[in-house]
């Protein structure tokens, strides 16, 4: 099968191959999970030819009969011969019921290396950790970043290109569909449909579908915004949707855990405070959130900019805040191997009042860690400024950053 290398993701998960702890690949639907999985199976394939893999995709009907673990033990009962060795992948492994049962039979018997995907943050926090505490790893597939982007649709690293990202997004299928016209925002519908009502709605059990899209909407059209739930309630209500705030915060978590959205909470910095108020969200891909509210680049090209960093950040395994410095905001405070970046986002440094505002915040942090000021715009005041570095978005989302 040809399938273009990931190996943001592969060269993380690689290194645990025959590893006694099973692999989770977990990511928002659609974003190329299985794609990894597979360039996993071709590595495992070219170091060990007699490699007996055993590949389940309950996406696919050949197994809808594997319901719940009973299912998925009884179907693998003559599947591993002892005289190979042997690998179990599972594609969307949340929609076996149990799964975990059989998962952690299969590891104490150390009878094959697992991997699996899935499509719910509840793996993490429920079935795993209930039943496999601290003999997994999880990965997080994210939406392609902007250098995968150009890869798969064979575009220059040029602005235009860099447009055509913020406008469609980085789903991977679709250099399949290509980027004419509204082709690309009919399949991204599709998608969003699915998501809503697959992995929101009926894993869910989400009641008020209605409430839950016109709360997409809400999002979609304030992204990067500071706000609450009680906020949202009383926006809702002045549109005569009357909703109560834990409703709302319940449906805020059930479209979180589908990686649908992004929840990032404010902290303090250069503190160990996190404010449960007021967090930001931001969407695992720009062409979804498009597709759902539109592509107005004059009015959203700054909430596209900032969401296109947070991506690049996450796409780069940096656990992302929202900086509170007294009554100042650093829009990304980012953490990695216990070393720090700070990122202002801003459409353009026009004059010497935006220019002390975005580089003033980052100017009142007492610590050494690098500090970056993005803007859309070509350099205007010098790639340095006291020690923060200017660079527009084609160049930063065009490099790989380390900490």
């Amino acid at each position: 099968m040809k399938f273009i290398n990931r190996p943001i993701y592969s060269n993380l998960i690689i290194p645990f191959i025959n590893k006694q702890v099973i692999k989770v690949l977990t990511g928002q639907r659609r974003v190329g999970k299985s794609y990894v999985m597979l360039q996993l199976m071709e590595n495992i394939k070219a170091t060990d030819s007699n490699a007996n893999i055993v590949y389940i995709n309950m996406e696919v009907d050949d197994f809808s009969h594997i319901k719940t673990h009973e299912d998925l033990s009884a179907y693998l009962k003559d599947k591993f011969p002892s005289n190979k060795k042997n690998y179990l992948f599972i594609d969307e492994v949340q929609e076996i019921k149990e799964f975990e049962r059989t998962l952690r039979s299969l590891l104490a018997k150390n009878t094959c290396d697992i991997y699996c995907t899935g499509s719910n943050a509840n793996m993490l926090s429920g079935e795993l950790a209930t039943y496999l505490s601290g003999r997994y790893m999880a990965f997080q597939i994210h939406a392609l970043s902007f250098l995968e982007f150009l890869e798969f649709h064979q575009l220059e690293n040029k602005s235009e290109s860099l447009i055509l990202y913020l406008k469609y997004g980085g789903m991977p299928f679709l250099p399949n569909i290509g980027l004419q016209e509204n082709l690309p925002y009919e399949y991204l519908r599709s998608v969003y449909s699915t998501i809503l009502l697959k992995d929101v709605v009926a894993r869910e059990n989400i009641r008020n579908v209605s409430f839950l899209e016109n709360l997409v909407t809400y999002l979609a059209d304030n992204m990067g915004s500071l706000f609450s739930a009680n906020n949202i309630s009383k926006y809702l209500k002045s549109q005569k949707v009357d909703i109560s705030t834990q409703l709302t915060i319940n449906y805020l978590r059930a479209l979180s855990n589908t990686f649908f959205v992004h929840k990032v909470q404010r902290s303090e910095v250069g503190g160990l405070k996190i404010f449960e108020i007021g967090e930001k969200y931001y969407f695992e891909d720009l062409g979804l959130r498009n597709s759902i509210i539109g592509f107005n680049q004059l009015a959203d090209i700054h909430k596209l900019m900032e969401n296109a960093v947070y991506l690049y950040l996450r796409q780069h395994s940096f656990k992302v805040f929202v900086g509170k410095l007294g009554d100042n905001e650093i829009d990304f405070v980012a953490e990695k191997n216990g070393n720090k970046v700070y990122v202002q986002v801003c459409l353009t440094i026009h004059n010497e009042n935006t220019a002390t505002r975005e580089f003033g915040n980052l100017l009142k942090i007492e610590d050494n860690y690098p500090k970056y000021v993005i803007t859309l715009n070509d350099l205007i005041i010098g790639q340095n400024y006291e020690g923060i570095i200017q660079k527009n978005l084609l160049e930063f989302l065009s490099e790989r950053l380390d900490a």
